[in-house]
C-alpha cells in the first residue's frame, strides 16, 4: 500500500500556479507604460501615482482655460498684470526689510544655464530633422505612405481646429494626456484588442487605396 502510495503520488500532475502567475504579469505590463513615459515624475503623474500632483495639473489647466476662455482675460493683460503685482510686492518687501532690519525676499538665482540652454537646443534640432526628414521622404523619394499619414493627418488637425479654438484644444489636450495613460493602463488587454482590429481594418483600406493608385496608370498605358 505504502508503494502504490508513493507512485500515485509520483505519478499525479504538479499543481499548476496559474492564479499567482497573473499578477506579475499585469504589473510587467504597467511597469512597461511607465518605461514608454519616461519613467520619472511626468509619467507618475500621467499615470496618477502621485495624485496630488495630478489634481493639481487639472485644477491650474481648467482655471487657465476659464480665465482666458470664459472670464475674457487675454494673455497679454493677464501677464502683465501678474508680473505688475509680484513687481510690487517685491518692491515694498524690500523696502520694509530694509527699514525694519529684516531678511530680504528669498529670490533664488534668475539665471538660464548654458546646459539648460544646450539640452534646449538639442531637443528641438532633433524635431526639426524629424520634420525635415518627412519632407525628403514625400519631395524627394516620394514615398507614397508617408505621404497618405501626413496628409490625413493634417487633415485630421485641421478639421479638429476649426472645431475648437487654440486653448481649448490645448485644454482637451492636458484633459486626455491626464486621463488616457491611467485608463491604458487599467485596461490594458481590451485596448489592445480593439485596436488590433482597427489597425487590420485600416491596413485594408491602405492597401485598397494603393491598388486603386497602381491600376490607373496602367490603365492609362493601355488607353494611350
Amino acid at each position: 500500500m505504502a508503494t502504490g502510495e508513493v507512485l500515485d503520488s509520483l505519478s499525479a500532475p504538479a499543481p499548476t500556479a496559474a492564479s499567482p502567475a497573473s499578477p506579475p504579469s499585469l504589473r510587467r505590463s504597467r511597469r512597461s507604460i511607465h518605461r514608454a513615459l519616461g519613467g520619472g515624475a511626468v509619467a507618475d503623474v500621467l499615470l496618477w501615482r502621485r495624485r496630488n500632483a495630478g489634481i493639481l495639473v487639472v485644477t491650474a489647466a481648467t482655471a487657465v482655460w476659464f480665465l482666458f476662455e470664459r472670464a475674457g482675460y487675454s494673455f497679454l493683460s493677464l501677464m502683465a498684470n501678474a508680473f505688475l503685482l509680484l513687481v510690487v510686492i517685491l518692491f515694498l518687501w524690500a523696502k520694509s526689510a530694509s527699514l525694519l532690519n529684516r531678511p530680504l525676499p528669498p529670490l533664488p538665482n534668475l539665471e538660464v544655464s548654458e546646459e539648460f540652454v544646450g539640452k534646449a537646443a538639442a531637443e528641438a534640432r532633433m524635431w526639426i530633422n524629424r520634420v525635415l526628414a518627412v519632407g525628403h521622404h514625400i519631395a524627394i523619394r516620394r514615398d507614397r505612405k508617408v505621404f497618405l499619414q501626413v496628409t490625413l493627418l493634417l487633415w485630421l488637425v485641421s478639421y479638429i481646429g476649426s472645431l475648437f479654438n487654440f486653448l481649448t484644444l490645448v485644454y482637451i489636450g492636458v484633459l486626455l494626456s491626464i486621463t488616457l495613460p491611467a485608463l491604458y493602463d487599467k485596461y490594458q488587454d481590451h485596448v489592445d484588442e480593439r485596436l488590433g482590429l482597427a489597425h487590420k481594418l485600416l491596413l485594408k483600406i491602405y492597401d485598397n487605396i494603393l491598388r486603386m493608385e497602381t491600376r490607373q496608370p496602367a490603365k492609362e498605358k493601355k488607353i494611350q
